[in-house]
């Protein structure tokens, strides 16, 4: 009688190596899972169609309108190395940085009421209506004749896109669970990277239109980006879509989703966290999600991300230009590889957050991508590989904007919490918008040490509070499952690491 094979003793270390309570989480992870795609009413293949119907209106929508916003927003470098700065003077002293950050404090100021203000009057006519007024104000930069005039430009220009980016962000995070989450920030993300790779060849083009009429280039690139914006606004008003709760309401034209496919999203999200009704509007119980330690670690974050972004988008031409020794064409024009790039890794790390449900790991790889980028960036000697250092930080920065999105929003329950979380990150972004601004100066040309060193710290920073952040919840949510602790006041939800 043969006998029975002996299993080898590590083999055994290897099965008893994961404890039961880490079986149980994950178990318990399974399980919901499978909950959640358990629906009374559609199939599984029947629920991915509504969810893909919602993905080719709402993602696309909102998309394009950030592609324009994001390219309205940073076509400076742009217009200054195309004359904006000969003819209106900006190389003196600190003009140039001024009008740049100028923008972040209505940008910053106003977020908090915008985002209570697309709640209350309803995603379609408050973003395509202030999609509509930034782009009137686009095409008013063409026309200055003094630079003091780009001042209270910019001011206004901070006021109307103050409430597009969180109010998209908030519409987006009440379609969809919380891993379904990371793939459409970064679809809707990468979209409006797009901008970023394209603006510099768009605006090349435009300013050969040169002499036109007798002006010059650089003030034909904000007149005719501001007319695609006008009409993006108009196309936004016809396809942007409402809450679901409030589709559960009223019907949207053109139709988008049926009775029966509205609850089915309402069902899923209540499943998944249990906060698809909207509360009734309580300031106080608004503001009080500022009591929430981890919200400022989120928007904390989030402004390191920004002002690392910012900052190369703002001065990547310049710094094509004068670090590296590129002529005005191959400047702008060179400026759209590292984004493409940048798009190809944010999805990439979309799907590994979402299929494993990780996001501050993720967070973290990337900023350590950021730490070897910048020091490549600011000390290689030859230009290419100075060059491929750009690669390298924008890929670090941008592929990590949805990644914190979702970061966050996977981590907080309740609509207004949630209104209040989506502000307090964008606006948190909209003051590294000002720190973008100003850490590659004029007078470090060409070489911007500082603005070397301080993206490294920003860096550092990420990869500090990732660690905390994931120490906390790891804890809590031990809590939770031996102690019965309730967290965000659910009892079934637990937090992402």
């Amino acid at each position: 009688m043969a006998s029975a094979p002996v299993q080898r003793s590590d083999d055994l270390q290897i099965v008893d190596d994961k404890s039961p309570d880490d079986s149980f989480i994950e178990d318990a992870k399974q399980r919901e899972i499978q909950a959640l795609d358990d629906d009374p009413v559609f199939s599984r293949p029947e629920q991915r169609k509504i969810i893909h119907r919602i993905d080719r209106r709402l993602i696309t929508t909102t998309g394009a309108m950030y592609c324009v916003s994001l390219m309205d927003r940073t076509n400076l470098p742009n217009a200054a190395i195309a004359g904006m700065n000969v003819e209106l003077d900006l190389n003196v002293g600190f003009r140039y940085s001024t009008i740049a950050l100028v923008f972040f404090i209505t940008y910053t100021l106003f977020q908090p009421p915008a985002t209570l203000l697309c709640r209350k009057i309803g995603p379609r006519p408050f973003l395509a209506g202030i999609c509509l007024a930034w782009g009137l104000v686009m095409i008013g930069f063409g026309f200055p004749q003094d630079w003091v005039v780009m001042l209270p430009l910019r001011l206004l220009l901070g006021v109307f896109e103050a409430g597009f980016f969180p109010g998209c962000v908030y519409l987006i995070s009440t379609y969809y669970s919380r891993y379904d989450m990371q793939k459409r920030y970064a679809v809707f993300y990468m979209i409006g990277s797009l901008a970023s790779a394209c603006s510099g060849i768009l605006a090349y083009g435009i300013q050969q239109m040169h002499g036109l009429a007798g002006y010059w280039g650089w003030r034909w690139i904000f007149i005719i980006e501001g007319v695609v914006t006008c009409v993006i606004a108009f196309i936004g008003f016809i396809f942007l879509v409402g809450f679901p709760d409030q589709l559960a309401k009223k019907k949207s034209w053109p139709p988008f989703l049926n009775s029966e496919e509205i609850a089915f999203v309402i069902r899923r999200i209540n499943k998944d966290r249990s906060d698809a009704d909207a509360e009734e509007w309580n300031f106080k119980k608004w503001a009080s999600s500022g009591k929430d330690p981890k919200v400022w670690a989120f928007a904390l974050v989030f402004f390191c991300l920004t002002t690392m972004a910012y900052a190369i988008s703002y001065f990547l031409p310049i710094i094509l230009r004068e670090n590296m020794g590129f002529s005005i064409a191959e400047s702008q024009c060179l400026a759209a590889p590292p984004y493409a790039f940048a798009g190809i890794v944010m999805i990439c790390i979309a799907w590994v957050g979402d299929k494993y449900h990780i996001r501050g790991p993720l967070l973290a790889g990337n900023a350590v991508l950021g730490l070897i980028g910048l020091p490549i960036m600011g000390f290689a000697s030859q230009a290419g590989v100075r060059y491929f250092g750009v690669f390298l930080i924008c890929a670090s920065c941008n592929s990590s904007i949805p990644t914190a999105m979702a970061y966050q929003a996977n981590n907080i329950r309740g609509h207004w919490k949630r209104a209040f979380c989506s502000a307090t990150l964008v606006g948190f972004g909209g003051i590294g918008g000002v720190a973008g601004s100003l850490i590659f100066r004029s007078q470090d040309s060409p070489h911007y040490r500082p603005g070397i060193y301080a993206g490294m710290a920003c860096n550092g920073l990420i990869i500090t509070i990732v660690v905390v952040n994931s120490l906390y919840f790891r804890r809590e949510n031990r809590k939770a499952d031996k102690e019965g602790k309730v967290l965000e006041g659910n009892p079934s939800f637990r937090y992402t690491i």
